[in-house]
């Protein structure tokens, strides 16, 4: 079992904990003895690429739907529902491998995560 830091999260708490929001893993990013921890670096900055990349997916899904909801609404209710469904399930799967102790990279996400976190 993983050694708990003096503030009694473990690192796989901590990379786990980085995933709820970006808010977390910048103050993780941020905060002592978090960020000396490459693991938990990893999970913090691959959060963050997770959250631009659903931001810039969802305004590219808005600027179809505009056009497309007056052609097929059906078609993109389906769209939405998809895409939901998918970011949802990505989230939970880095959850579980955080908590796991996995470095779990996405892909492109992934690289550039480690990249960052330095491994």
């Amino acid at each position: 079992m993983p050694e708990p830091t003096p503030t009694g999260l473990t690192d796989n708490s901590a990379g786990a904990l980085a995933y709820v929001t970006f808010v977390p893993a910048i103050v993780f990013l941020a905060m002592p003895p978090y960020n000396a921890s490459p693991y938990v670096r990893f999970h913090s900055w691959q959060s963050i690429f997770l959250f631009i990349a659903a931001v810039v997916i969802w305004v590219v899904v808005a600027i179809i739907s505009a056009v497309g909801v007056f052609l097929v609404p059906v078609l993109m209710g389906m769209l939405h529902l998809l895409i939901s469904l998918a970011l949802f399930l990505v989230w939970i799967l880095c959850v579980i491998q955080a908590l796991n102790g996995k470095l779990f990279k996405l892909p492109v996400i992934g690289a550039l995560a480690a990249k960052q976190a330095g491994l």
